[in-house]
């Protein structure tokens, strides 16, 4: 099930289709493990090593193995809902606005699409300041290695981000770019080789210090390890946005699955497993390694706040790494978007030119190629967007914090909850219904408390 925005049905004949006039499912649990990793190992991973120093040696992995037991439960509650009624014949919930629709109905679809929307274009901010400052890190190794690793080496971002937003703008043009297999293989190599490195430098970083760093509690009141000031009240915030941050790591549910079992759901589950357990485990080595090397004074990305300075190629190539990951990433979460809006037009106006798609000639070559005025205009008008809301909040950190707090608790948590419970039917007051309403309670408790701080 995807966080994608519902698009119409495509129809298609022969042994090609579904029993829903879809395309016929052709995946496995393991290939949806593999997709679902591709979609969640990104450059949230690099937060973590910062998330822990906060919280401390014992809060830090507990927290992080919390959310992912949060995470697997929930999604197997979304799992259920994959079919309406009877859970092997019933109507499939392509998506996870079908889902809310065949469910809950109502307002409540209105809002989960609002709240999906938000997410998308948060996740794309993020993305564009995240790959801007792999970019802008990628010249400042050079610097630092030429001048000396007391160099200030001050390089702004924002023409970082602006070169960003003029590629997105090249390859949102590309009609269905995010369903392209080969960006999907291309981000899976792309994300395990750059936290590889992470971790990998980090390892010998604790190597060459001769121990590990870091205490139980994590980052003290008062003068901290690092050499700054760090006061009771900062020091509260700053967890809650590490709970932010790890959120945001953590924020994903089922994706979209076309596997041939008669039992989606129990193929889900098991995928959900895979992944879950497989992100996790990167996700505590990337965020143990970090702070084990650089203790209370790890920089809040691992890759770009220069603990590291050689090898200084390694660096740049972990980076060049982030940068392409990012732009196939903005594309896969954008293109929902995108889609929703062009259908959207070309339902509303059919005959209108500006939704139609016409081949031109580039001058002064002879290339033909197909073009949208309203694709045009509209993805450049919102790529425009994400950049410059992105040169005026270039903090990384924050970010991150604040999309994951903002999307964890509805997303994750209280759609699929509120769905499982409508779907089964379960009784006012039963122990199950307790339960599920007080682990909803919690969240929205955390949820609230990181958006106060973020």
């Amino acid at each position: 099930m995807s966080h994608a925005m519902e698009l119409p049905k495509q129809r298609l004949d022969g042994d090609d289709i579904d029993d829903d006039g879809r395309p016929r499912r052709t995946g496995t649990a393991w290939t949806a493990s593999a997709h679902i990793i591709t979609t969640v190992l990104g450059s949230g991973v690099l937060s973590l090593a910062w998330g822990v120093a906060q919280l401390g040696w014992v809060g830090g992995p507990a927290v992080m193995t919390l959310f992912a037991a949060v995470i697997y439960y929930t999604s197997t509650l979304l799992a259920d809902c994959y079919r309406s009624g009877d859970p092997v014949s019933g109507p499939r919930n392509r998506t996870y606005m079908a889902a809310v629709r065949a469910t809950l109905g109502g307002s409540k679809v209105k809002l989960c699409g609002a709240i999906q929307f938000a997410n998308l274009f948060g996740i794309g901010i993020g993305i564009t300041i995240a790959a801007a400052a792999s970019m802008r890190a990628i010249k400042r190794a050079g610097c630092f290695h030429e001048e000396g690793h007391k160099s200030e080496c001050r390089s702004p971002i924002a023409p970082y981000i602006a070169i960003y937003g003029i590629m997105e703008i090249a390859f949102s043009q590309i009609p269905g770019l995010d369903s392209m297999s080969w960006l999907s293989t291309l981000a899976t190599v792309m994300s395990f080789t750059y936290s590889s490195i992470g971790i990998g430098l980090g390892v010998a970083q604790i190597i060459a210090n001769g121990g590990i760093k870091g205490t139980i509690t994590g980052v003290a009141v008062g003068i901290s390890a690092a050499g700054t000031s760090v006061t009771a009240m900062q020091k509260l915030w700053r967890g809650l946005q590490a709970f932010g941050n790890m959120a945001f790591a953590y924020g994903f549910s089922i994706d979209t699955l076309k596997a041939a079992s008669p039992s989606e759901a129990k193929v889900m589950k098991k995928a959900t497993a895979v992944s879950v357990a497989a992100t996790t485990v990167i996700y505590l080595l990337c965020g143990c390694v970090g702070y084990a090397a650089f203790g209370d004074g790890v920089k809040d990305n691992l890759l770009t706040g220069f603990g590291f300075y050689e090898p200084f190629w390694l660096l740049d190539v972990a980076n060049a790494c982030v940068a392409v990951h990012l732009v196939g990433t903005y594309q896969v979460i954008t293109q929902p978007i995108f889609a929703y809006v062009e259908l959207r037009a070309a339902a509303a106006w059919p005959d209108s030119a500006f939704v139609a798609t016409k081949e031109v000639t580039l001058w002064p070559t002879r290339l033909r190629v197909a073009v949208c005025p309203l694709r045009l205009t509209w993805l450049t008008a919102y790529v425009c967007v994400t950049t410059a809301v992105s040169m005026s909040m270039p903090f990384f950190g924050s970010v991150v914090g604040l999309i994951g707090a903002i999307s964890f608790w509805p997303l994750t948590v209280y759609f699929p909850v509120e769905m499982y419970m409508a779907q089964h039917r379960l009784p006012r007051g039963s122990t199950k219904w307790l339960f599920l309403q007080a682990l909803s309670a919690v969240c929205l408790i955390d949820h609230t408390l990181e958006g106060l701080d973020t």
